[in-house]
């Protein structure tokens, strides 16, 4: 549940300060008349979006034994690749989204076009609804399919909230902040993941297990208690992983970790030197 929260919250979230620096600057023009336009965008990003969250779940259910292990293997390793894209996306252009677009909008407002400016709400809305769907697809395999629509529900209205306070009652947010500690939780995430895929195609026979369990911590903190299956959700913890599971595991963290940090680092010192 902590998980598809966690998700939808940030997702959520970044679609609607990108909504809102539209809205900003077409009120600043002159034109929130043609705020329509963006809300239209938007409705349509929304329901492709479920067309496809809705379609991914189907196929999931209609896949029994092998097919379903290899299903969701793949598409928690799928999952965590896109996740760890948009973190290192976040961390490499979040400085300059502002700036390209207010440059955009400037630019589909001065040719009149209310194609472009419904394009543009759709694709910011598209993407981010598309990432959100194939997560929590993910994230429902180590949940129940209550929990993750539960918690995805509450990340979307919180990310409302948040959205609405930030544009509409002028409140702010420590944004950068916010998408700092919600990425290193993501990239937990991301980690888990991966050595959950890494499970599911061992159980497919598609990856080999070298050896079955490293450690069965199981007695001691049960994977099927409420907080081993809290664990599982939210950071794939598995009381008697394989030795490939611990492995992935460990290097995803320790390789993408470091670039994380890297990157993080430099934007610091880039930030810095700016007079």
């Amino acid at each position: 549940m902590f998980a598809s929260f966690l998700i939808t919250l940030r997702e959520g979230l970044e679609a609607a300060l990108i909504i809102g620096i539209v809205l900003s600057v077409l009120r600043r023009l002159g034109h929130a008349n043609r705020s329509r336009t963006v809300w239209a965008g938007v409705l349509v990003a929304v329901a492709v979006s479920m067309a496809v969250g809705l379609a991914l779940n189907a196929l999931g259910m209609a896949l029994e034994g092998r097919g379903e292990a290899i299903f969701e293997g793949v598409a928690m390793l799928l999952a965590a690749g896109v996740l760890t894209w948009m973190i290192f996306w976040m961390q490499r252009q979040g400085r300059h989204i502002q700036v390209h677009l207010e440059s955009d909008v400037r630019a589909a407002v001065a040719a009149g076009s209310a194609w472009a400016l419904f394009g543009l709400a759709f694709v910011a809305v598209v993407r981010e609804g598309i990432e959100t769907a194939l997560f929590l697809t993910a994230a429902a395999f180590s949940a129940t399919p209550m929990q993750t629509l539960v918690g995805g529900v509450l990340g979307l209205v919180v990310a409302i909230t948040l959205g609405w306070l930030m544009f509409a009652a002028g409140r702010r947010l420590n944004v950068r902040a916010f998408f700092r500690v919600t990425g290193i939780l993501l990239l937990l995430f991301a980690a888990g993941l991966v050595a959950q895929g890494v499970h599911e195609l061992q159980e497919a026979a598609l990856l080999p297990t070298f050896v079955e369990h490293v450690w069965d911590i199981n007695p001691i903190l049960d994977e099927k208690s409420l907080v081993g299956q809290f664990l599982k959700s939210l950071f794939g913890y598995n009381g008697n992983p394989s030795l490939l599971e611990v492995v992935t595991y460990t290097l995803y963290l320790l390789i993408v970790g470091a670039l994380s940090l890297d990157m993080t680092g430099r934007g610091v010192r880039v930030q810095r030197s700016i007079p």
